[in-house]
């Protein structure tokens, strides 16, 4: 068996995969809200079941629970403690992009060296957008930027 080295890694994507209540509401969101186009789906009988969705070169999936009566269904909130993080070029564009098309996105502050502005989907999901800056920690953007 031979030994990969990091530049020939067999691992391509890390892709989330959102479990959601309402598919419907969620691709809405995605789409109009975020811009994410949906590139892969699954329908049974007229109903979409599983959806692929991509925005620049990430992806998400996102999949409705079981509606039957012996569903699982989660008893608390999805996503707790859990945020997915999407590296851009320019975080602050995407929070008025965002704000433009209603999506209540947090105001930008650097963290990390990044200006960071977060918004939560309709199952609680947190995406966090973020780009690199050298503006000092802790900033938060003024509102005449």
């Amino acid at each position: 068996m031979t030994v990969q080295t990091a530049t020939e890694s067999n691992i391509r994507q890390a892709v989330p995969f959102f479990m959601v209540h309402d598919i419907d509401a969620s691709l809405r969101f995605y789409a109009e809200g975020l811009g994410f186009r949906k590139t892969l789906e699954w329908v049974t009988d007229g109903k979409l079941q599983w959806c692929w969705l991509e925005v620049g070169d990430a992806a998400l999936m996102l999949q409705e629970f079981s509606k039957s009566p012996q569903a699982n269904l989660p008893r608390t909130a999805l996503g707790l403690g859990v945020s997915i993080c999407f590296v851009c070029n320019d975080a602050i564009g995407l929070y008025k992009e965002f704000k433009s098309r209603g999506v209540a996105a947090k105001k930008p502050f650097v963290g990390n060296q990044m200006w960071v502005t977060s918004v939560v989907d309709p199952d609680g999901y947190r995406l966090d957008f973020e780009s690199s800056t050298d503006a000092p920690e802790e900033s938060e953007l003024s509102e005449d930027f």
